[in-house]
C-alpha cells in the first residue's frame, strides 16, 4: 500500500487528530510504513523530540500510533498562541520570533516551502503519509495562503476525508457546506465523509447518509460511535471545560478519593499533564477557573502557560491567587508545572514573553524566575521521591538561584524544582507520566490534605493506557470504515468525476 491522505474538519475538535491517530495505527498493524503529517499546527500543547525541537502533543500521539519516535517532521510549523492577536512561530522545531495574525501571511510562501518539503520527503521514506489538516478547511477568508488544508491538498494532490461531529448538530449541513463553499478545484478532491462521535441508533442515521451522498456524490465511509474511553490527550485546550471531571475516574482502592482542582489557565499550556492523575483509581481531577470550586479540593495544580504572567494577573483578578494563597495556609498541597512553577515563586523578571519587567509572584515557593531569550527545549531525566523519572522541558523562564530542596534530583546530584513542605514545583513536563513518581507524588498530597485513607493504586501504568486507546482508535476504524475505499483513497487518490456543489466559490 502507498500513498497519501488529509483528514480536514468541519470545525476545531471534529475529531481530526484522533482519526489520523487511529489510521495510523491501524495501517501500522497491517505492516505499512505510516507517518502522520500536519503542515500547520496552533496549540499550546507541545512535546520536545529526540533531536531537541518542539512539535504539538498531537503529532507525538500520531507517531506513537504508527511506532515511530516524535520527530520535528511531523509538524513542521507550530504556532503557539501567546495573546488574542499573536502567536510565537516554531518551525521545524525551533522558534523563529512571533507574529500577528496579519503579519503571518507575508510569512506563508516562504513556510509552505519548508512544509512542502518536509511532506515530500516522508512520501519518499514511508509507504504512505496521513496529514491532519487544521480547523476547517472552508475558511475562505484564508483560502488564498492556506498551507495547512486544501492548499496543501491541491499542491501535493492529496484525497481529503472531511470529518464531522455529530455531537454539536447539524452535521449534515456543515458537511455539505464545508464541500459547497470551496472552488471546483478544491471540491474535486474533497472524496468522502466521516460522522464522528454518534450516539444511538445506526438505522436512524442511515436516511441521512443516503441523502448527503446523493445531494454531494460523495460517499459517508463511516460513522465512529462516541466512546467514553477516548479522552487522553486533548489536542484542543477548548476542550479543558470548567467543572467537567477528567477521564473516567475509577473507584478508590482505599477508603478515600484525591480530589484535584487544576486551575484552568486561559492561555493554558500542556494541561494533558494532569491527564496522568485521572487515569489513577481514586483520583478525581477536574478543571476550574473560580475560587469557589477550590474550597474542597485537597490538591491543587498551576499547569503551565504560554503567556505566565499575563495568566498570574487573570489569577489575582478573579481571587484564584487569594484562593490558593489560603488553600497553602492550612497546609494543604499545591503543585505548580512549569508556568504554574514560576508563579510559585516570589518574584519574575520578563522582558521577553510578556515585556512586564519585574513583578510579584505567588509568594509560596522561595524562589525567582528570569525569562530569557532563547527558549530551553530539552529531555532530561532524574529521580522523584527516589524513583527515576523522564519528563522533557519548554519554556523561556529559568530559576535565578536554584535551592538544594529540589523536586527532583538530577543525575549529577543538582536540583531541579522546589519542593517545601506541601508546596511542589518543576519545570518538568510529562513527569506525571512516570508511574512510580506520580504515586510517590499522590501520597505526598495525601500525607498533606489529610487523605490518610487514600492509597494509592501500584498497578496503574500510564504508558499503556494510552496504548489501548490507540489500539481502541485502530479498532473503531477497522470495525466502522469503509476500509477498502481507504486503501482505494491511498492507492488512487481522489475518484474522477466528482460532481461540483453550487455555489462553489473560486
Amino acid at each position: 500500500m502507498s500513498g497519501g491522505l488529509l483528514v480536514a474538519g468541519t470545525s476545531s475538535d471534529a475529531g481530526k487528530s484522533v482519526l489520523v491517530a487511529g489510521l495510523c495505527r491501524w495501517l501500522a498493524r497491517q505492516g505499512v510504513r505510516v507517518a502522520p503529517f500536519k503542515a500547520q499546527n496552533m496549540s499550546n500543547n507541545s512535546v520536545v523530540t529526540m533531536e531537541g525541537g518542539e512539535i504539538g502533543r498531537a503529532q507525538a500521539l500520531q507517531a506513537a500510533a504508527a511506532g515511530l519516535v516524535p520527530s520535528v517532521r511531523f509538524n513542521p510549523v507550530l504556532l503557539k498562541p501567546g495573546g488574542d492577536r499573536t502567536s510565537q512561530v516554531v518551525l521545524l522545531g525551533k522558534a523563529v520570533g512571533h507574529t500577528s495574525a496579519l503579519s503571518y501571511r507575508d510569512r506563508k510562501p516562504e513556510l509552505f516551502e519548508t512544509v512542502l518539503a518536509t511532506l515530500e520527503g516522508l512520501r519518499a521514506e514511508y509507504d504512505v503519509v496521513v496529514c491532519e489538516g487544521a480547523g476547517s478547511p472552508t475558511e475562505i477568508n484564508l483560502r488564498r495562503d492556506d498551507i495547512a488544508n486544501m492548499g496543501l491538498a491541491r499542491a501535493a494532490n492529496l484525497p481529503v476525508l472531511v470529518v464531522g461531529d455529530i455531537d454539536r448538530g447539524g452535521v449534515f449541513a456543515h458537511l455539505y457546506g464545508t464541500v459547497a463553499l470551496l472552488s471546483p478545484a478544491d471540491q474535486a478532491l474533497v472524496s468522502g465523509f466521516v460522522i464522528n462521535k454518534f450516539r444511538g441508533d445506526p438505522a436512524l442515521l442511515k436516511p441521512g447518509l443516503d441523502q448527503i451522498n446523493q445531494l454531494t456524490g460523495r460517499p459517508v465511509l463511516g460513522v465512529l460511535p462516541w466512546n467514553v474511553d477516548l479522552w487522553l490527550d486533548a489536542e484542543d485546550s477548548l476542550s479543558y471545560t470548567a467543572d467537567g471531571v477528567v477521564g473516567r475516574p475509577k473507584p478508590p482502592v482505599g477508603e478515600q478519593w484525591l480530589r484535584v482542582a487544576v486551575i484552568r489557565l486561559p492561555r493554558i499550556s500542556n494541561g494533558t499533564d494532569v491527564e496522568a492523575l485521572a487515569c489513577e483509581p481514586g483520583v478525581s481531577v477536574r478543571f476550574v477557573t473560580e475560587p469557589s470550586r477550590l474550597a474542597d479540593a485537597d490538591l491543587i495544580v498551576i499547569p503551565g502557560s504560554k503567556a505566565t504572567v499575563n495568566d498570574l494577573e487573570w489569577l489575582r483578578h478573579n481571587g484564584l491567587a487569594d484562593a490558593i494563597g489560603k488553600h497553602a495556609e492550612r497546609g494543604l498541597p499545591v503543585i505548580g508545572i512549569c508556568g504554574g512553577f514560576q508563579m510559585l515563586g516570589t518574584k519574575i523578571t520578563d522582558s521577553y514573553e510578556s515585556g512586564a519587567g519585574t513583578v510579584t509572584g505567588l509568594g509560596l515557593l522561595d524562589v525567582e524566575f528570569e525569562f530569557q531569550p532563547d527558549k530551553i527545549l530539552r529531555r532530561p531525566d532524574g529521580f522523584v521521591f527516589g524513583k527515576a523519572a523522564t519528563g522533557y522541558e519548554i519554556h523561556h523562564g529559568t530559576v535565578v538561584d536554584q535551592p538544594g530542596n529540589g523536586l527532583v534530583t538530577l543525575p549529577d546530584g543538582q536540583a531541579e524544582g522546589v519542593l517545601e513542605g506541601a508546596i511542589a514545583g518543576t519545570h518538568w513536563h510529562g513527569l506525571l507520566e512516570n508511574d512510580e513518581p506520580r504515586r510517590e507524588i499522590l501520597n505526598w498530597a495525601a500525607a498533606h490534605s489529610n487523605r490518610a485513607h487514600f492509597k494509592a493504586a501500584g498497578n496503574t501504568s500510564f504508558a499503556q493506557a494510552r496504548e489501548a486507546q490507540l489500539d481502541l482508535l485502530a479498532d473503531l476504524v477497522a470495525e466502522h470504515l469503509d476500509t477498502d475505499m481507504l486503501r482505494q483513497l491511498l492507492a488512487e487518490g481522489a475518484p474522477a468525476g466528482l460532481p461540483v456543489l453550487p455555489p462553489g466559490a473560486s
